[in-house]
């Protein structure tokens, strides 16, 4: 386990989670499990990341007598064979007893087959045998009989009820709060609640995460995602009610950011200097153009040149500065365009008549004949 140096953040001495967890003798989901049942407390940070731990929290914790077999005893989970070897009951009227509801599971995993396997709080398992030994043996009461012979299983809505309320007591902030509760309901029954699509994209970024950040498979994660959603009528009906309640807490708190709400940082804040803005020049006012008189039959019309720099061939560009390609086409075209050959007749010309592969050119005669040496070679 990775374990990161202490900080002073101010002035309490806060440590990582990943330290706090080897302090404690924890094992990573053993901390996790803490975290969410409120046994040990984290400090999210302000701007942002995974969340910390006081030194005094863990000091509290090492105090504690029985530590540390009794702080992991109170984490410890169990599944269906070792809560029935517990309970002293078979697997299998275990399995009835947590459909039922009367044993509510705190975790889950897939096992091989991608199968959901529940966990369960073993000291909660001592409670319920304690508090109702009679479901233990004998025969089942005749209402845990009429819910199970209708296909309830009770295991993912206890599940879900339980985490959505151990999250909302871990944070204080409205807008996380509904981000919450949102989780129970899908895109649609959410679209319907919360008509806004930027409050909607605002849960995904105020939503708690785990201490330790998204851990698992992709499997693990759509597993919770899909269990984390509202079965029955009732239960989709009753989310939908807190979810509007806690949405009207956080719009009375601040309205969810929407795109151009984040302002520029402040230069002087910052201690830079403001950019001074450039003075505008308002465009001078066009000029009225007189018109001019429709020519007589048989006179000549003048054309006028055009003033200015409309007049004027383009001049080449400065030395160092950049040349587009419309400039460079316009200074081609102004100082004269010429076919490659007619380049090369130019320069053979002023070399004496020698043609660059060796031959020297005829030289035209008065009548347009070859002169003395048109026909012979060069060398």
């Amino acid at each position: 386990m990775p374990v990161t140096d202490a900080v002073r953040t101010s002035s309490v001495h806060t440590v990582a989670v990943s330290r706090a967890a080897a302090e404690l003798v924890l094992k990573r989901g053993e901390f996790e499990l803490a975290v969410h049942l409120g046994i040990v407390r984290v400090e999210a940070r302000r701007g942002g990341g995974r969340p910390r731990v006081r030194q005094e929290e863990i000091d509290r914790l090492r105090t504690e007598d029985g530590f540390p077999g009794a702080l992991r005893e109170r984490v410890r989970t169990v599944g269906t064979a070792e809560g029935a070897r517990l309970l002293g009951i078979s697997p299998v009227r275990f399995t009835r007893l947590a459909r039922a509801g009367c044993v509510t599971p705190v975790a889950f995993y897939l096992n091989r087959y991608r199968a959901v396997v529940w966990l369960y709080l073993a000291q909660e398992l001592g409670g319920l045998a304690a508090r109702s030994p009679e479901l233990l043996v004998g025969r089942s009461p005749a209402w845990m009989r009429d819910r199970l012979d209708s296909g309830t299983d009770c295991r993912p809505r206890n599940w879900r009820s339980r985490r959505i309320e151990r999250l909302l007591t871990l944070t204080d902030d409205p807008w996380a709060r509904a981000a919450v509760a949102a989780q129970a309901l899908d895109p649609a029954q959410l679209a319907e609640v919360v008509d806004d699509p930027y409050e909607r994209a605002y849960f995904a970024r105020v939503r708690p995460e785990p201490v330790f950040g998204p851990r698992g498979s992709s499997a693990t994660r759509d597993a919770m995602a899909r269990l984390m959603l509202a079965e029955a009528p009732d239960e989709i009906l009753w989310r939908r009610v807190n979810l509007i309640m806690e949405l009207d807490s956080a719009r009375e708190l601040r309205q969810a950011p929407r795109p151009g709400d984040e302002r520029r940082p402040d230069l002087e804040a910052l201690g830079r200097p403001p950019v001074p803005a450039e003075p505008f020049e308002p465009a001078e006012p066009s000029r009225p153009v007189a018109p001019t008189e429709p020519a007589k039959p048989g006179e000549r019309v003048e054309q006028a040149e055009p003033a200015g720099d409309l007049a004027r061939p383009a001049e080449p560009a400065v030395q160092g500065s950049p040349v587009g390609l419309l400039a460079r086409l316009r200074l081609r075209r102004v100082r004269g365009y010429r076919h490659p050959r007619e380049r090369a007749g130019r320069t053979a010309a002023r070399s004496g008549g020698h043609h660059p592969s060796g031959r020297r050119r005829p030289v035209a005669g008065p009548r347009g004949g070859a002169g003395r040496e048109g026909a012979v070679e060069g060398g």
